[in-house]
């Protein structure tokens, strides 16, 4: 049987959308603008949910979360790719997912490593400060991805960590927008290589025009953080990542929930503001690639017995059809998370859409998907190269190498350096594993009053805040809270005391980096990775991604969107000893 245009690998990419398009039919266009979730079914089968998704709605685009062993997904990937197939058209699947290469686990955000090889949070690559390190942390990403057929990733981060409160600092590469900018540039393209193409994991960089600065540090996921404000007059400042993202290629761009407030743009959540994403985003910077609009802007969601919110601020009173027109005349092309192919459907046929309208976008995605040879040679993965490739010994070791890598040395007290220790002590732990302390110690004790050196793992402080989605965000105070400050500062006083921090923010640690012997910070990272550090198996080099805050009022009264302007910061962006 001859192939039709759109099917043959030897038709150039443009003529092969021109062709696909006319034969399009509206729902089936309309089932390209979506890209919501989808699960697996029990061992790597197709969920009871896909059959609607894929058979009924004609959709393609999926975000995934929970995943099997590499052999397993990779089954499910290519049983998933049979059935789009079996479409009147065969439109191949295409599989997103959230950063699943780090230590966090929040549905939110990213998701649990399992299989996958193991780095720093991307705050930690920041304090690592290599651009060739990061280049090199997302081809592996790249490789790992590919080998199960994830072929967009939902980051990275360019936002650019200037309030300490914000929960998403993790995410980012810190508070300083050159380093930023290099690193975001050097990962897309460890993800994308020069051009995308058959080899390629699309970078969906995020959250356009810059997540971070927002009213009191709080998130636009909830109502009460959907501000998003600069007082320092400071917008363009936040554009600096993003920019090096579109020089990088970037093929893919998410705008956020917040809106801005008090500027000279509308005041909408972003991915509804025509001035920023019709105006800034693809008329100044000339950007043509697909954007996707943050998870959740049109429809609310019923989690079992939670409920989720639609986060369509500044536009609450509009139905979902007025917010779909009004994200697309915006520039949107996609919605994430959710699936409302029929509303676009609807719209088309009342006249409120132009068909022209909705196949611009239509050809963005589907362009995409033949660069991504997910028409040809890339529809379907290897299940024995999956379990090769995902989690391959030498990935972890490269990741392990860069958690040695991001842990900063923030002081290191006394005539004689605390750091590092000395081998044969006795040793006190918390929050490490005792069999791994073992390793480097000459014995592990179960009483500070016992020990030589203390090394406590210590997590930044945050303030628990009720409910199923604010359970998953560090949000709130920087300050330990008083009890625990104080028990930390007591070990301090009855034993030389190490302390390492895990920095998914910055915290206020003005008494405890006086009282302890030795102060880290970590970024993500197994025991043994800080316990090379600590006992000079590895010499620190890495360096503060942003500044430390002295006090909750230095914070509060510092400005959102300025960089470094907290006043009198403990420790100031770059600081880091070595020995």
């Amino acid at each position: 049987m001859a192939l039709l245009p759109y099917q043959d690998p030897g038709v150039p990419v443009e003529a092969r959308v021109d062709d696909l398009i006319a034969r399009m039919t509206p729902q089936e266009k309309a089932g390209l603008l979506f890209h919501p979730p989808i699960a697996q079914g029990p061992d790597g089968t197709l969920s009871d949910a896909t059959e609607r998704l894929v058979g009924e709605l004609g959709l393609s685009h999926f975000n995934v979360h929970k995943l099997a062993d590499p052999r397993t997904t990779a089954q499910w990937h290519n049983r998933l790719q049979e059935r789009a197939a079996d479409t009147r058209l065969g439109i191949p699947v295409t599989l997103s997912s959230d950063p699943r290469h780090a230590f966090t686990d929040n549905p939110l955000a990213s998701v649990f490593a399992g299989d996958f090889s193991r780095w720093p949070e991307f705050i930690g690559m920041a304090a690592a400060g290599d651009a060739e390190l990061v280049r090199e942390q997302a081809d592996i990403v790249r490789r790992e991805y590919l080998a199960v057929g994830l072929r967009v990733a939902l980051h990275p981060m360019a936002d650019l960590a200037t309030e300490p409160r914000w929960a998403r600092i993790s995410g980012t590469f810190g508070e300083d927008a050159h380093l930023a900018a290099r690193l975001v540039a050097a990962y897309v393209k460890g993800l994308q290589g020069e051009t995308l193409g058959p080899d390629s994991v699309a970078a969906m960089t995020k959250h356009f025009p810059g997540g971070g600065p927002q009213l009191d540090g709080e998130d636009p996921h909830f109502s009460y953080g959907r501000e998003q404000v600069y007082p320092g007059g400071m917008f363009e400042h936040h554009l600096i990542p993003f920019e090096a993202a579109f020089a990088a290629g970037g093929s893919q761009i998410m705008p956020y929930y917040g809106l801005p407030v008090g500027t000279e743009y509308e005041e909408v959540g972003f991915c509804f503001n025509a001035d920023v994403i019709r105006d800034l985003l693809r008329g100044s910077y000339g950007f043509d690639g697909i954007v996707c609009a943050d998870w959740n802007v049109l429809t609310a969601k019923s989690l079992g017995p939670v409920d989720i919110e639609a986060r369509g601020w500044g536009v609450e009173e509009l139905d979902v059809p007025d917010r779909v027109v009004k994200a697309l005349e915006a520039g949107v092309d996609q919605f994430g998370g959710e699936s409302c192919a029929p509303v676009v459907v609807d719209l088309l046929e009342s006249g409120r859409l132009t068909a022209d309208r909705v196949d611009r976008s239509v050809r963005r995605v589907l362009r995409e998907k033949f660069r991504l040879g997910l028409f040809d040679e890339r529809r379907y993965v290897d299940p024995d190269a999956a379990e090769a490739v995902v989690g391959h010994a030498e990935h972890r070791a490269r990741g392990l190498d860069a958690q040695r890598r991001s842990t900063v040395l923030l002081t290191n007290r006394g005539e004689t350096p605390a750091l590092p220790l000395a081998d044969g002590l006795r040793v006190y732990v918390e929050r490490i594993d005792p069999d791994v302390a073992a390793g480097y110690a000459g014995e592990i004790v179960a009483d500070p009053a016992q020990a030589d050196v203390a090394v406590l793992r210590v997590n930044a402080p945050f303030e628990p805040r009720d409910g199923f989605m604010e359970s998953m965000f560090r949000q709130g105070s920087l300050e330990f809270p008083d009890a625990e400050r104080d028990r930390l500062l007591a070990i301090a006083a009855a034993v030389p005391t190490v302390v390492v921090l895990q920095l998914d923010r910055p915290a206020v640690a003005t008494e405890l980096a006086g009282a302890c012997a030795a102060l880290l910070a970590d970024f993500g990272a197994e025991d043994g990775a800080v316990l090379d550090v600590v006992f000079g198996r590895h010499t620190p080099t890495a360096k503060l991604p942003f500044d430390m805050p002295s006090s909750m009022r230095a914070v509060r009264e510092s400005r959102p969107d300025v960089p470094f302007d907290t006043a009198e910061p403990v420790f100031r962006f770059g600081h880091g000893l070595t020995y």
